[in-house]
Protein backbone atom coordinates (compact mmCIF):
# COMPACT_ATOMS: atom_id res chain seq x y z
CA UNK A 1 0.00 0.00 0.00
CA UNK A 2 1.39 3.20 -1.01
CA UNK A 3 1.88 6.29 1.55
CA UNK A 4 -0.28 9.20 1.42
CA UNK A 5 2.57 11.28 0.19
CA UNK A 6 3.18 9.03 -2.95
CA UNK A 7 -0.57 9.15 -3.48
CA UNK A 8 -0.24 12.84 -4.06
CA UNK A 9 0.17 14.34 -7.77
CA UNK A 10 0.05 18.12 -6.40
CA UNK A 11 2.81 19.66 -7.42
CA UNK A 12 4.27 22.16 -5.13
CA UNK A 13 5.98 25.21 -6.24
CA UNK A 14 8.43 27.05 -4.31
CA UNK A 15 7.24 30.47 -3.25
CA UNK A 16 9.26 33.52 -4.20
CA UNK A 17 10.38 35.26 -0.92
CA UNK A 18 8.98 38.80 -2.21
CA UNK A 19 5.96 37.50 -3.44
CA UNK A 20 4.17 39.66 -0.21
CA UNK A 21 5.54 42.73 -2.03
CA UNK A 22 3.73 42.14 -5.67
CA UNK A 23 0.85 41.05 -4.49
CA UNK A 24 -1.29 43.74 -4.08
CA UNK A 25 -0.54 44.83 -7.56
CA UNK A 26 -2.35 41.27 -8.56
CA UNK A 27 -5.46 42.69 -8.37
CA UNK A 28 -5.00 44.93 -11.18
CA UNK A 29 -6.60 44.04 -14.42
CA UNK A 30 -3.17 45.12 -16.21
CA UNK A 31 -0.62 43.00 -14.07
CA UNK A 32 1.68 40.48 -15.41
CA UNK A 33 4.17 38.71 -13.33
CA UNK A 34 7.07 36.78 -15.68
CA UNK A 35 10.08 35.00 -15.21
CA UNK A 36 13.36 37.52 -16.20
CA UNK A 37 16.96 35.92 -15.55
CA UNK A 38 16.23 34.23 -12.62
CA UNK A 39 13.68 36.73 -11.01
CA UNK A 40 10.22 38.04 -11.06
CA UNK A 41 9.50 40.93 -13.18
CA UNK A 42 6.18 42.88 -12.67
CA UNK A 43 4.55 45.05 -15.09
CA UNK A 44 1.43 46.96 -15.09
CA UNK A 45 0.06 48.55 -18.34
CA UNK A 46 2.50 46.86 -20.56
CA UNK A 47 5.84 48.40 -18.89
CA UNK A 48 8.00 47.02 -16.89
CA UNK A 49 8.17 48.62 -13.48
CA UNK A 50 9.88 46.47 -10.61
CA UNK A 51 12.40 43.56 -10.83
CA UNK A 52 12.29 40.90 -7.65
CA UNK A 53 15.47 38.87 -7.48
CA UNK A 54 16.65 36.74 -4.77
CA UNK A 55 19.89 35.39 -5.67
CA UNK A 56 23.14 36.15 -4.73
CA UNK A 57 24.04 40.36 -3.97
CA UNK A 58 24.16 42.02 -6.15
CA UNK A 59 20.67 40.51 -7.31
CA UNK A 60 19.42 39.89 -3.85
CA UNK A 61 16.40 43.10 -3.39
CA UNK A 62 13.90 44.87 -5.82
CA UNK A 63 14.84 46.83 -9.18
CA UNK A 64 12.61 49.83 -9.58
CA UNK A 65 12.89 50.15 -13.16
CA UNK A 66 13.10 53.86 -14.50
CA UNK A 67 14.88 56.06 -16.87
CA UNK A 68 18.10 57.67 -15.69
CA UNK A 69 16.20 61.18 -15.93
CA UNK A 70 13.93 60.16 -12.41
CA UNK A 71 16.92 59.11 -10.40
CA UNK A 72 17.25 62.28 -8.69
CA UNK A 73 13.84 62.90 -7.55
CA UNK A 74 13.56 59.18 -6.72
CA UNK A 75 16.88 58.96 -4.71
CA UNK A 76 15.91 62.36 -2.29
CA UNK A 77 12.91 60.34 -1.43
CA UNK A 78 13.92 56.71 -1.14
CA UNK A 79 17.96 57.07 0.58
CA UNK A 80 17.99 53.16 0.52
CA UNK A 81 18.13 52.91 -2.98
CA UNK A 82 21.07 53.17 -5.21
CA UNK A 83 21.92 52.41 -9.12
CA UNK A 84 22.07 49.06 -9.62
CA UNK A 85 25.77 47.75 -9.87
CA UNK A 86 25.21 45.68 -12.76
CA UNK A 87 22.07 47.66 -14.47
CA UNK A 88 22.65 51.18 -13.32
CA UNK A 89 20.12 52.30 -15.39
CA UNK A 90 17.17 50.76 -12.78
CA UNK A 91 17.90 51.74 -8.74
CA UNK A 92 17.88 48.85 -6.89
CA UNK A 93 17.31 48.32 -2.89
CA UNK A 94 18.81 44.99 -1.71
CA UNK A 95 17.73 43.47 0.91
CA UNK A 96 20.13 43.98 3.50
CA UNK A 97 18.49 47.66 3.64
CA UNK A 98 17.24 48.45 7.09
CA UNK A 99 14.35 49.44 5.49
CA UNK A 100 13.74 47.30 3.06
CA UNK A 101 10.54 45.73 3.93
CA UNK A 102 8.86 49.40 4.37
CA UNK A 103 10.72 50.93 1.40
CA UNK A 104 10.24 48.04 -0.85
CA UNK A 105 6.22 48.13 0.15
CA UNK A 106 6.28 52.13 -0.88
CA UNK A 107 7.66 51.18 -4.29
CA UNK A 108 5.33 48.83 -4.85
CA UNK A 109 2.43 51.20 -4.03
CA UNK A 110 4.36 54.20 -6.54
CA UNK A 111 3.73 51.52 -9.12
CA UNK A 112 0.30 50.69 -8.52
CA UNK A 113 -0.31 54.76 -8.59
CA UNK A 114 1.02 54.88 -11.74
CA UNK A 115 3.89 57.72 -10.47
CA UNK A 116 5.18 58.64 -13.81
CA UNK A 117 8.46 58.05 -12.71
CA UNK A 118 8.16 54.43 -12.71
CA UNK A 119 8.27 52.27 -15.54
CA UNK A 120 10.09 51.69 -18.60
CA UNK A 121 8.53 50.21 -21.95
CA UNK A 122 10.18 46.84 -22.66
CA UNK A 123 12.64 46.14 -25.43
CA UNK A 124 11.67 44.51 -28.87
CA UNK A 125 12.54 41.04 -28.98
CA UNK A 126 15.46 40.76 -31.45
CA UNK A 127 14.34 37.70 -34.13
CA UNK A 128 17.30 35.35 -34.82
CA UNK A 129 18.78 36.51 -37.74
CA UNK A 130 20.40 32.83 -37.73
CA UNK A 131 17.40 31.30 -38.08
CA UNK A 132 16.16 30.48 -41.75
CA UNK A 133 12.98 30.25 -43.05
CA UNK A 134 12.27 26.42 -44.98
CA UNK A 135 12.06 28.06 -48.69
CA UNK A 136 15.39 30.23 -47.68
CA UNK A 137 18.47 29.65 -50.25
CA UNK A 138 21.39 27.69 -48.12
CA UNK A 139 19.03 24.85 -46.01
CA UNK A 140 18.49 21.80 -47.10
CA UNK A 141 15.04 20.46 -47.39
CA UNK A 142 14.57 18.13 -44.61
Amino acid sequence: MRSPIEKSSVRVSKVHPYQWLWEPLQRDPTFLLRPMFGGRSAYLDGKLMLYFAAKTEPWRGVLLCTERAHHVSLLAEFPDLSPHPVLPKWLYLPETADTFERTGARLVSLADRRDPRCGVAPQARKKNSRRRKPNEPGRRPP
